[in-house]
């Protein structure tokens, strides 16, 4: 068994900004979780059936198309989850549909919560440090074009890692893997 989630990467330099904001919280996830908008939960599968989680996660991206992502201001779950975190303000429709396509086939599973994309900047944390994030962060904005989403796995480390990106609408760009079929020359 194996612990993947699937999740949208914040592109630099908003990624790692936001990254450097949650450890400055006192997060002690801040350096396990890259600054991402989750679209699968931390989720339990089999070895052997990766490669149909691949296939499944290929196709997909491949029926989808990039979109405007922008993050603005803050949010909580508070009092439900003591978790603050930056605000998707677009793009929250094309977040929704790609997390129920992940969530399908191979992958498909109940949420304990309705699914609301966002990017948490502290988990777990005091309630003063909580109200900190919730003040420090509450004017911060960026867009950026969302272009891939990633498959992450859960390291006996506890870290998460990128394991291989899914690119919306088609292959991504560069040499094709030796195990994805060439397509007709142009």
């Amino acid at each position: 068994m194996r612990t993947i989630g699937v999740a949208v990467a914040i592109p630099e330099p908003y990624g790692g900004e936001l990254q450097r904001w949650r450890a400055a919280f006192g997060d002690p996830l801040a350096d396990a979780i890259p600054t991402h908008v989750t679209l699968l939960p931390p989720t339990q599968v089999d070895d052997d059936a990766m490669d149909a989680i691949e296939r499944h996660l290929l196709a997909v991206a491949e029926s989808a198309q990039p979109y405007t992502m922008r993050l603005r201001g803050t949010a909580t779950f508070r009092p439900v989850s003591p978790v603050v975190f930056v605000a998707v303000a677009e793009g929250i429709s094309s977040c929704e549909l790609l997390a129920d396509g992940v969530r399908s086939g191979p992958l498909r599973r109940e949420l304990p919560f309705p699914y609301h994309p966002h990017v948490t900047i502290a988990h777990d944390l005091p309630d003063h440090v909580l109200d900190k994030a919730y003040e420090a962060l509450d004017s911060y904005t960026c867009a950026f074009t969302v272009q891939t989403f990633s498959l992450f796995e859960h390291g006996t480390d506890l870290v998460w890692r990128p394991q291989r990106d899914f690119a919306l609408g088609g292959p991504l760009p560069g040499p094709v893997p030796p195990d994805e079929p060439a397509g007709e020359p142009g």
